[in-house]
């Protein structure tokens, strides 16, 4: 079959760009049965953006950048803090129980945040209401050939993406054709043994797309909340970070508060701040938990109702105990590289939401900014593709400024990975098992060479036996940029390269950067603009 425009991924951002696209005919594969498989749907905490009276774009995008550790886009933070409170508004009209304190939004402060600006549901519902609200406005709407369960396993095209190939819920194989391919794939959480997101988000969207010949920006910096449920859980309950704005705080097993002797902003630091020093806790024998008591209290059935029962489930009652937390694998913020409205290097491929690489988010993402993010990049994306590009500019290819192609000398080593290699092949669970593992092991909080090295010879192994499938290519990014990357950064952390580089550079890499027996010796950053 032809469509004009194909959607690939029902998160936050897939749903919204479909809905925005209307009347233009889209087709949306879910992967999973709609509702089921996407990260927006377990989003607690809300949707940032600039709507108090004290809050402009300016300021949220200058905390955006703050955060980011120096490698946030001004471009691209400008684009989301001045679209995020017109898709909030938007989203509310279409039914979305974002609540309001009279005729005002009710906001709650997060961490870096310098005023209150996150949309909420309840405290921690937001991302299950609004992905509600979302489905229902989806399967009404008839401009949108919804097939649920069918799952992409690769790309077509050449030099440009044609379409792709999937596979509906009875396992058979369609070759789909469209004018428009939009990656809204989510992330990489899935790569990891300790995650807050679904197990099926494994790369795919960056294996896919490289495999067509797209850039891959900033693959090493995995965001690690700093709080999720530690009981042994997979995938790990996530704690919201509203409860530390609300006044809950981080001690150890002898309640002493040790967040204070940190950092300035205490629990309300930077995440990748608050999660090395979670993940020392817990490290040393101390441990690490969130004190809810004073801060909540009786009212954490109501304020905060998915936390309280995930914590019920595991025989904690958080109104009166603290919560043993730990830091897990929650956000990617590297991707596939796109300019502000999804355009890839590739014509025809665009790519939106937590798989996409804007620049956005940096070495470390703001809270709350990935619904935001998807809200306003399903809204860009679509208004692109529905107004005609410029007389003279290919649609689809990457106009954002830091498109060039990295200068790397080519590989000596015999094995040279290509667009064939591995796509649409399914690792096997005992070996996705071992990958996870290593990966939380030796590409989690804290990193080193000797750990990435026995990482990249593991992923070179399962290679040899099962082919360069999806997540074992998208695994591949990840370590390779983070062995080439010796400094710390944001979510990025070498404990044997400890100091940040004086100028911050984004990483990007083309699938033929990629070699098995050893990391490029050339550096390969361009200087964030």
């Amino acid at each position: 079959m032809t469509t004009p425009t194909l959607i690939i991924g029902a998160g936050i951002a897939g749903l919204w760009a479909a809905l925005k696209l209307a009347p233009h005919p889209v087709t949306l594969l879910t992967g999973s049965p709609l509702g089921t498989g996407a990260a927006s749907g377990w989003a607690q905490g809300g949707v940032a953006a600039a709507l108090a009276t004290d809050d402009t774009p300016a300021l949220h995008a200058r905390d955006t950048m703050l955060a980011g550790a120096g490698l946030v886009e001004p471009e691209a933070a400008l684009a989301l803090a001045e679209g995020a409170a017109e898709e909030v508004k938007a989203l509310a009209s279409l039914g979305a129980p974002l609540e309001r304190e009279g005729d005002q939004w009710g906001l709650s402060r997060e961490a870096a945040h310098s005023r209150h600006r996150v949309a909420r549901v309840r405290g921690d519902g937001a991302g299950a209401a609004i992905m509600e609200t979302l489905i229902t406005a989806v399967r009404a709407a008839k401009h949108i050939d919804l097939r649920d369960g069918w799952s992409a396993t690769g790309l077509l095209g050449d030099t440009a993406c044609t379409g792709v190939i999937a596979v509906d819920p009875e396992s058979a194989q369609h070759t789909l054709h469209a004018d428009n391919t939009i990656l809204a794939m989510g992330g990489a959480g899935g790569l990891f043994a300790l995650t807050t997101t679904p197990a099926g988000a494994q790369g795919q969207a960056m294996a896919m797309a490289a495999r067509l010949g797209a850039t891959i920006q900033d693959p090493e910096f995995i965001q690690f909340h700093p709080t999720a449920l530690n009981a042994d859980l997979d995938p790990a309950p996530l704690c919201t970070e509203a409860l530390r704005g609300e006044g809950a705080t981080l001690i150890d097993r002898t309640g002493h508060r040790f967040m204070k002797a940190i950092h300035e902003d205490a629990e309300l630091a930077p995440r990748d701040v608050v999660a090395r020093a979670v993940h020392r806790q817990n490290l040393s024998g101390k441990h690490a938990f969130l004190h809810c008591r004073e801060a909540i209290g009786d009212a954490f059935p109501d304020d905060f109702p998915a936390v309280f029962q995930a914590c019920m489930d595991a025989d904690i009652d958080p109104r009166f105990e603290p919560i043993p937390v730990a830091p897990t694998a929650h956000y990617h913020m590297g991707g596939v590289k796109t300019g502000i409205d999804g355009q890839t290097d590739v014509p025809g491929l665009w790519a939106i939401g937590e798989c996409a690489s804007t620049g956005l988010h940096g070495a470390n993402r703001l809270a709350s900014n990935s619904l935001a993010e998807g809200l306003v990049s399903g809204a860009r994306v679509a208004k692109a593709i529905l107004l005609p590009p410029p007389a003279g500019e290919v649609g689809g290819a990457c106009r954002s400024k830091g498109a060039k192609r990295s200068e790397v000398s080519p590989s000596t080593t015999s094995w040279s990975p290509s667009p064939a290699s591995g796509g649409g092949k399914v690792l096997p669970h005992l070996a996705l098992q071992r990958l996870r593992l290593a990966m939380s092991r030796h590409c989690g909080v804290e990193r080193t060479q000797s750990g990435l090295e026995s990482l990249r010879d593991l992923i070179n192994q399962l290679a040899e036996k099962h082919g360069d499938c999806d997540p074992l290519l998208a695994a591949r990014f990840i370590v390779t940029a983070a062995l080439r990357r010796t400094e710390s950064r944001g979510g990025h952390f070498r404990s044997d390269h400890p100091i940040s580089a004086d100028t911050a550079r984004h990483t990007q890499m083309k699938l033929t950067d990629l070699t098995r027996r050893q990391p490029v010796a050339q550096p390969q950053y361009w200087p964030a603009e």
